[in-house]
């Protein structure tokens, strides 16, 4: 597992941004699944799904008590119909490519969506 991607040098802004760029460009993006489902993160006062525009870097977070999950690959057309909806019905927020050590920036749903 490589921990030279050029993200993890980037900040939770800047990750935000080139995350948002490569899935859009890709027209898919990652999340993390289990046995139970896909994972989800409580940051301080939001609970949400987060995101990574490629597999790499979603099992960069697959560590520790998450070290079962595998990456899972969504269409953005999948996540736009089937993700979004539910996750604002509720109030999960987008956290975009958080990495080992670091939070990813909290979006809502629909701003996720509009950026795609």
């Amino acid at each position: 597992m490589s921990q030279n991607h050029p993200f993890l040098e980037k900040n939770a802004f800047q990750r935000m941004e080139a995350s948002l760029s490569a899935i859009k460009e890709d027209k898919r993006l990652f999340i993390l699944k289990d046995e139970h489902g896909c994972v989800m993160l409580t940051t301080d006062d939001e609970d949400g799904v987060p995101v990574w525009p490629d597999a790499e870097l979603a099992l960069l977070w697959a560590t520790d008590e998450w070290a079962d999950c595998e990456a899972m690959e969504l269409s953005t057309k999948e996540f736009l119909t089937k993700w979004v909806s539910g996750m604002s019905q509720d109030d999960l927020m987008v956290i975009v490519c958080p990495v080992p050590g670091e939070e990813g920036e909290v979006i809502s749903p629909a701003e996720f969506a509009e950026y795609l």
